[in-house]
């Protein structure tokens, strides 16, 4: 749902696609080490640097210089984390993301007034009058999106398949990078969503009845707490405009908020340290405005992964049938609506020179003949 980029310092991606010789020196770079341990360190980072740089990922890892030539670097997992550092910082973003928007889902739904095989289930908080309302919802996937980020931070806090891609297509984000951020992303919803399950499925019980897994439009349903069902009156038409249009209000407001020659309300640098705090508001104000359709999903990851672990805990092929097996309109729409958003961005306003649209033909030349620069005294149309 939401994206912050990592560009400054030794790991910026559009150094990835620097000479090989280059990236290896810069890997191999050791400080205050031992000379016995030297020529291990430096065998060590020749390794990980290859596996990184065939992954997509820049050659070092994001981590702190003071952290970099540690022994507990030696160690086998310390190992697989430097490998795959971004990749877990994706997971966790949006097993984050998930638990806290599924999470209020489920409180708000499972706290309502219903009786079943255990008993009732109260609806009275302590020092109020219920356990939320559908703005809970709103800014419970907004708290989720912010924190995400701020977990995810080092591998660029996209949370979101399709804002990947856009990055990729307009910012210059390596594209051998895409498949396994949307793997880290995938099964970051889908382990969230059997924790949220764990969690909540004696509440479950209750308000279904032991064993009774349902989807909408039942109305005992609890489907909903992991994923998104459209309303019965909607077209086919209508659900994928809904989501289209969230998705394309998401990728062009991230493009403006991490645009720093767009001056805005931050002064010319976006929305800088204040990004996460603005793609709170972002998600809040889509939830707010336009959830009442199909429930804003905009974002494979956190529709699809807890889809499926939904299926496999019992709900069912209806969760993939349900509204006219509506399950495949988040998938595209979010892809296509953002690729919108991101396109109206760079046509009308973004002056960079990394995106496409601000290239000869507004990108189509560099499809047409990407072995020729677009520009006089470049080397390569990239």
């Amino acid at each position: 749902m939401a994206t912050q980029l990592v560009s400054s310092g030794n790991h910026n991606w559009q150094l990835a696609n620097a000479p090989t010789e280059v990236l290896e020196k810069s890997s191999l770079k050791e400080s205050n080490a031992k000379p016995a341990q030297q020529a291990k360190l430096s065998g060590r980072g020749h390794t990980l640097s290859s596996i990184r740089t065939y992954l997509g990922l820049h050659p070092d890892a994001p981590i702190d210089d003071e952290h970099e030539h540690l022994e507990h670097h030696e160690l086998l997992w310390s190992r697989i984390r430097l490998v795959l550092r971004e990749p877990f910082a994706e997971f966790f973003g949006v097993f984050i993301m998930v638990m806290f928007g599924d999470g209020s889902v489920a409180q708000v739904l499972l706290s309502s007034n219903a009786t079943g095989n255990a008993g009732t289930i109260s609806t009275s908080a302590p020092g109020g009058s219920g356990y939320g309302n559908y703005q809970s919802i709103s800014w419970g996937w907004g708290l989720g999106v912010m924190l995400g980020i701020y977990v995810a931070g080092d591998s660029g806090g996209f949370l979101n398949p399709a804002v990947s891609f856009c990055f990729c297509l307009y910012r210059g984000l390596p594209w051998k990078r895409f498949p396994i951020y949307l793997i880290a992303q995938f099964l970051g919803g889908f382990v969230a969503a059997g924790v949220i399950y764990a969690n909540y499925v004696n509440a479950i019980n209750v308000y279904e009845g032991y064993g009774i897994r349902t989807v909408p439009p039942s109305k005992t349903a609890t489907a909903g707490v992991f994923c998104t069902y459209p309303q019965a009156y909607l077209s086919k038409a209508s659900q994928f405009f809904s989501e289209f249009i969230t998705s394309t209000l998401l990728m062009f407001v991230i493009f403006a908020l991490k645009d720093e020659s767009n001056q805005g309300a931050m002064g010319k640098s976006g929305a800088g340290h204040m990004f996460p705090l603005a793609l709170f508001f972002l998600i809040f104000g889509l939830g707010a405005c336009f959830g009442v359709e199909t429930g804003y999903a905009i974002n494979l990851a956190r529709d699809l992964g807890p889809r499926l672990m939904s299926y496999i805990l019992g709900y069912g092929p209806e969760v993939w049938s349900a509204g006219d097996y509506y399950f495949w309109v988040p998938l595209v729409a979010s892809f296509v609506g953002c690729t919108f958003g991101g396109f109206l961005y760079d046509a009308f306003i973004y002056t960079g020179p990394e995106s496409p649209i601000n290239t000869p033909w507004m990108g189509l030349k560099r499809l047409v003949r990407p072995d020729r620069p677009w520009q006089k005294g470049s080397r390569s149309a990239a």
